[in-house]
């Protein structure tokens, strides 16, 4: 398990992502100071989600900067804690332990992967310590989480509704999914043959073993019903493996996969024909808003994916429900996200600006990078854009923001 301290409020400003990211190289020898703030990240810094977890630790990490120059929360520094979940659940449930237990972190965020969500989720409830999480599982808002659950990333009910409208929309006749068995994957058929069947249509399906050098025979499988489009299930390590095999099948038909996985790694590990005509598809990041033209510029990037995004938003939604909530722990959060996040007020997009807000009496409505930060009593968000890609001679060309 991989752990860093960033102590922000004791070093110099330091400009970008580049010098987040050295702050919490180095893992800290002391204790917080008394009187601080603890909040920790429990991102993917390594296994298959490790392209994204860095960049999102860096976007919590730039902000709790920014907070602690401008004198805290009430006058209380962040003490930010950094942990790799190594998209694992079980390193997850041992790095989560470790943020509760030892460090006493009011809130976790960031958790990725929605195997890792699951098996944290109980150790924050039982606790009363939020959970900020982009993971899109169903099954993760139907826990009886007692509303310390707070996912920023559609549910894969929402997102598989969307795909498979743009697929039947491109003139599908035939969809299949492929794909290993994780928590979304029955949920993602069921949802697929649900939007097929308005249209007289069938779905195929074939769930397989994760963790295989070769996926041919599932594919020789798949493809005996002749789908005209299949939607691929899996992560980049699996995915890699099945476009071998699909374009050793020859295999001619359209294919969607999560952006999660059919990735800038992915183009990378594949020749340009094995990829080409590929689409995406992934919750937009609010292209345009104040939080996300902020958030740009804090990284010094002209681009985000939307985890990044949705990590930015989550560390902006717990500083300012603590600042509402006069208090900062757990339960504070859980009381005072809505109350800062919905129902009116003034628009604020960075947790600087809405502090100087709440401390002058206003009331704020946080507008993230990721959108309207808009929660349903589930804890799920209420709604989002999506963004289709296809893939043109080995880059990402946008098709359609819906």
């Amino acid at each position: 398990m991989t752990s860093y301290r960033f102590r922000p409020h004791r070093r110099a400003v330091l400009q970008g992502a580049t010098a987040a990211a050295a702050l919490l190289a180095a893992p800290a020898i002391v204790r917080a100071q008394a009187g601080t703030i603890r909040l920790g990240t429990l991102t993917p810094l390594t296994g298959a989600g490790g392209s994204y977890g860095p960049s999102m630790r860096d976007a919590v990490a730039l902000v709790v900067k920014d907070v602690n120059a401008a004198g805290g929360v009430g006058g209380q520094k962040i003490d930010l804690i950094s942990e790799d979940d190594q998209t694992n659940p079980e390193a997850g449930v041992r790095a989560a332990h470790k943020l509760i237990d030892v460090d006493k972190v009011s809130a976790i965020i960031g958790t990725w992967a929605s195997s890792v969500t699951t098996a944290v989720a109980p150790l924050c409830w039982e606790s009363k310590t939020a959970l900020f999480t982009v993971s899109g599982a169903d099954s993760i808002t139907a826990l009886p989480h007692q509303g310390f659950i707070f996912r920023t990333q559609p549910n894969s009910q929402l997102q598989v509704h969307e795909a498979s409208k743009f697929m039947l929309g491109e003139g599908g006749r035939k969809l299949a999914y492929i794909g290993p068995q994780t928590p979304f994957a029955q949920s993602s058929i069921d949802i697929m043959t649900a939007e097929a069947k308005k249209g007289g249509q069938g779905v195929d399906s074939l769930i397989y073993e994760n963790n295989k050098t070769s996926y041919r025979s599932e594919v020789d499988k798949i493809l005996q019903g002749n789908p005209d489009w299949l939607l691929l299930g899996g992560y980049t390590p699996d995915t890699i493996i099945l476009l071998k095999d699909l374009y050793k099948a020859g295999y001619k038909g359209k294919m969607l996969g999560f952006a999660y996985a059919v990735n800038a790694k992915l183009l990378e590990a594949l020749p340009k024909e094995v990829t080409e005509g590929i689409y995406t598809f992934e919750p937009s990041p609010a292209i345009g808003s104040a939080a996300h033209g902020h958030l740009l510029k804090m990284l010094g990037k002209s681009d985000v994916d939307p985890y990044t995004a949705q990590c930015y938003d989550h560390i902006n939604l717990a500083v300012l429900a603590m600042a509402k909530a006069k208090a900062t722990s757990g339960q504070a959060i859980h009381d005072s996200v809505r109350l800062i996040s919905q129902g009116g007020g003034k628009e604020v997009s960075d947790a600087v600006t809405g502090l100087k807000a709440v401390a002058a009496g206003e009331k704020i409505d946080y507008s993230g990078a990721s959108g309207p930060c808009d929660f349903l009593p589930s804890g799920d968000i209420s709604g989002t854009k999506f963004r289709f890609d296809q893939v043109k001679d080995g880059k990402f060309v946008t098709k359609k923001i819906t």
